[in-house]
């Protein structure tokens, strides 16, 4: 089998791969014959594979022509885990709109093509916030990874309509989200599901800095273990439970679903990471024997 990454020499070293190596560890001490292998390599004979767990391809916002092709000729060779269609479907984070009308709380979002409407846009980011002199909204891109064209800034600084403009020349969707004071005060957590249970929850910390950049400068997530409460865990499979009525597709092989407890908007979605989110197993060593055991099981 294929675990899929991409070139060793593209990971940071303050964001590198720490799932890769004890995965393979695990699957070998398990008999199976695994190995990693970079997606976007050419010469990979993916029919060589009976599944191919697709895992820290974190490069590929930077190669969008290039994720089609993949999907298209990965999974007529094999079996990719999660199933093309579901990457598909989560690679561009319109997705959440759906969510949001099959019932999820998600954090407020609008989506923006046309590049004149972009300033109206940002003023009634700044009118809603109005009464909070100090309040900044979230631009992004519809598709992307590790914050690359993310700020927040105040709806009326000349970055942030810079910035959208930058989204919108990528050929790329912008997304409005205002600001949550939870979420920049690093109260975001992750829930990660195998097989549809719940293993653990992240705290990675807030990444963005106020008026444009990340934090420190870097993308550098600062994971930590933490409780997750019933309402998370019950949240989370209520995520993923959606997913299926929206997508069709049955219980993927792993999740990650983003969420924050905000005194405006209560328990909301952030993302649900379907395609390659980290797991951070170096931190739960015990989860790992998990997915390798839920991989075995899809053979």
């Amino acid at each position: 089998m294929a675990i899929v990454t991409t070139d060793p020499a593209w990971y940071s070293p303050v964001d590198p791969d720490r799932d890769t190596a004890p995965l393979l560890d695990a699957l070998h001490r398990r008999g199976a014959r695994a190995e990693a292998v970079v997606w976007h390599d050419e010469g990979v004979d993916w029919a060589a594979f009976d599944v191919a767990v697709v895992r820290s391809t974190w490069d590929y916002a930077e190669r969008p022509g290039d994720v089609e092709p993949w999907l298209d000729r990965a999974g007529r060779g094999t079996r990719l885990l999660n199933e093309p269609e579901l990457i598909r479907w989560n690679l561009d984070k319109r997705y959440l709109a759906q969510l949001a009308e099959a019932g999820i709380a998600v954090v407020p979002t609008t989506y923006h093509l046309d590049p004149d409407h972009l300033p109206d846009a940002l003023a009634a980011h700044g009118a809603y916030a109005a009464c909070d002199l100090d309040a900044h909204v979230v631009i992004k891109p519809a598709v992307g990874a590790a914050s690359r064209l993310t700020g927040l800034f105040r709806a009326d600084d000349p970055a942030a309509l810079a910035l959208a403009r930058a989204v919108l020349a990528e050929g790329n969707t912008v997304m409005l989200q205002p600001e949550v004071p939870e979420l920049s005060a690093g109260a975001e957590k992750a829930l990660y599901l195998v097989d549809g249970e719940v293993t653990h929850a992240i705290a990675k910390g807030a990444l963005l800095a106020r008026g444009g950049g990340l934090l420190g400068g870097v993308y550098e997530e600062r994971p930590v273990v933490v409780e997750a409460n019933d309402g998370e865990r019950a949240f989370a499979r209520e995520v993923l439970f959606a997913v299926g009525r929206v997508t069709g597709v049955a219980t993927p092989l792993y999740a990650r679903i983003d969420m924050v407890d905000s005194a405006a908007h209560g328990l909301v979605l952030l993302e649900a990471e379907l395609f390659e989110p980290a797991l951070n197993l170096h931190l739960v060593p015990h989860v790992t024997e998990l997915v390798a055991d839920a991989i075995l099981r899809r053979v």
